[in-house]
């Protein structure tokens, strides 16, 4: 494996050397040659890719770029990001990368946003590249809405599907609405594949549950795209034969191979924008301890971002461990969808669950969260509908076309409506 990293390092390094931004990083000295060299350059950071944007990492001419693409831009300037031809090729194999395979048996819904966003563009190459036939499902889009998403799960057989987790269950109530059994009445699913957000094992289970399929995780961004997949064990391996990683401690400024702290990247086959120990300033564990599936690839647990955190009283509240604590109640409570407001003196939680089972879901929960965080709580059981109403899972609308010529009997007050 070193020896696959280190011979395509010096390309990287080389390709690294005509972007703008490296060939003043870099400057005249010594160029790396190892793993051990790159250690003495400084990361890489999000705000180097915001300052440089939008082509200050570019090194290819303009003409060879095949796409363009853009962090979500939540925290202001985006993160920008550039693919070749070639540079996809690598892209597309690292996300096929599934245990459970990808054929041209399967029907393969993509269900994450179409935009500047790169993954479902990466799902949709992957498909195609296994020969799939590939639904073109995006997300938040209102020719797509969820009762659209169920009807196309299950009249054209879908056989697998890329989301983030939270839409799995979504589907799956949108399901039940329809008048669908999830578990039953899609017979030709065979796996759900999902990334994007947090995933604890105790929701991953829920979802395997309700669908009656594995649920296979994805680990990757905008701008490297995949970097770790799931093994039949269930563990996440690093594409090390593609990227080294390094993880970063923030308190103390060290590097090691594994252990715990920041991932640091360097994709060895991306020559559009090289990025040569880019701090994803995710916080993961990274292990190099043997897996019974034989992969030989380091493993990674991602443990989501410090500043994801809020203090309640002595306590800090993180959605990963309140998340497990919601999954872990009893599955006949029917619980799904909640959220929690963190303040000073206590815990706000919201629950869905039915009138039969909201006393004791409350009491539960209630109980567990004084368990795990020694805080007060404040619990409330909400109707099914209040987080996610039902019309948003049974709703057909109405995608109305730009158009100026209108008949008598017409509403023209759409002329231009695009929404």
């Amino acid at each position: 494996m070193r020896r696959i990293q280190e011979k395509q390092l010096s390309q990287t390094v080389a390709w690294a050397t005509r972007s703008p931004f490296y060939r003043g990083r870099l400057g005249a000295s010594a160029l790396p040659a190892t793993a051990a060299d790159l250690a003495d350059l400084p990361l890489t950071t999000k705000q180097d890719l915001r300052d440089n944007y939008p082509f200050g990492m570019l090194a290819v001419p303009k003409e060879r770029l095949a796409t363009y693409h853009e962090s979500s831009g939540t925290a202001g300037r985006p993160t920008p990001s550039y693919y070749t031809a070639e540079d996809w090729t690598d892209l597309a194999e690292r996300f096929a990368r599934k245990w459970i395979g990808m054929s041209d048996e399967d029907v393969f819904l993509v269900r994450t946003p179409y935009a500047l966003l790169l993954t479902g563009h990466l799902a949709h190459a992957a498909g195609r590249l296994c020969g799939a036939t590939v639904v073109p499902g995006d997300n938040r889009s209102l020719a797509m809405p969820y009762a659209r998403v169920v009807r196309t799960m299950h009249d054209l057989g879908v056989t697998l599907t890329w989301s983030v987790p939270t839409e799995c269950l979504i589907w799956a109530v949108a399901a039940s609405a329809a008048g669908h059994r999830p578990d039953a009445d899609f017979p030709a699913l065979r796996a759900l594949f999902v990334g994007g957000e947090p995933l604890t094992t105790a929701r991953r289970r829920r979802i395997s549950r309700l669908w009656g399929v594995p649920v296979i995780e994805e680990y990757g961004s905008t701008e490297t795209g995949s970097l770790a997949g799931e093994c039949p064990h269930g563990r996440m391996h690093l594409w090390a034969d593609r990227a080294l990683f390094e993880v970063y401690d923030p308190q103390t400024g060290k590097v090691g191979v594994e252990g715990e702290g920041q991932l640091v990247v360097t994709p060895l086959f991306r020559e559009a924008m090289p990025l040569l120990r880019y701090n994803l300033e995710d916080n993961v564990r990274v292990s190099y301890d043997d897996c019974d599936c034989g992969w030989n690839l380091p493993t990674v647990q991602v443990l989501g971002r410090a500043a994801f955190g809020y203090r309640v009283g002595d306590a800090t509240i993180t959605q990963h461990r309140l998340e497990e604590l919601v999954f872990s109640l009893p599955e006949s409570r029917g619980v799904l969808f909640w959220r929690a407001r963190a303040e000073p003196a206590a815990l706000r939680v919201e629950i869905e669950v039915a009138e039969e089972h909201r006393a004791a879901a409350v009491a539960e929960l209630t109980a567990a969260v004084r368990s795990a965080f020694g805080v007060d709580s404040d619990v409330a059981g909400l109707p099914p509908g209040t987080l996610i109403p039902h019309d948003a899972l049974t709703a057909m609308p109405d995608v109305v076309k730009p158009r100026s010529l209108f008949g008598p009997d017409e509403d023209w007050g759409k002329a231009l409506l695009y929404y």
